[in-house]
């Protein structure tokens, strides 16, 4: 797509039921005219008349630029998590079977 970019906008809201916070996004098809934006760059974008079947915005400025996170097959410089990483989790409750010797006695 020549002159085209997808912007993508994240937001919070809040689940209606459960009121967990989840994480939304939506994607924007954005003309930029010079094909200045990057992947990465922070723009600020505005409504414009439609310019194609799904480009309704245009680009208004780059306001910065955020490095795309680093590909893990690249070897140097990428930080890879894994979970041997994280610390140990303490168990909530712990399960203890019965001693030798002691066995169940049910009613039925």
């Amino acid at each position: 797509m020549k002159k085209t970019i997808v912007v993508q906008v994240h937001r919070l809201v809040r689940h209606p039921l459960y009121q967990r916070v989840l994480r939304r996004a939506t994607r924007f098809k954005v003309h930029d005219e010079e094909n200045r934006a990057k992947v990465g760059d922070v723009v600020h974008i505005m409504e414009t008349r439609p310019l194609s079947k799904d480009k309704r915005w245009r680009l208004v400025k780059i306001l910065g630029h955020q490095e795309p996170p680093a590909d893990p097959s690249e070897g140097e410089g990428a930080e890879v998590w894994r979970p041997a990483d994280k610390p140990a989790a303490k168990p909530i409750a712990q399960v203890e079977s019965p001693a030798a010797g002691q066995t169940r006695q049910g009613t039925g």
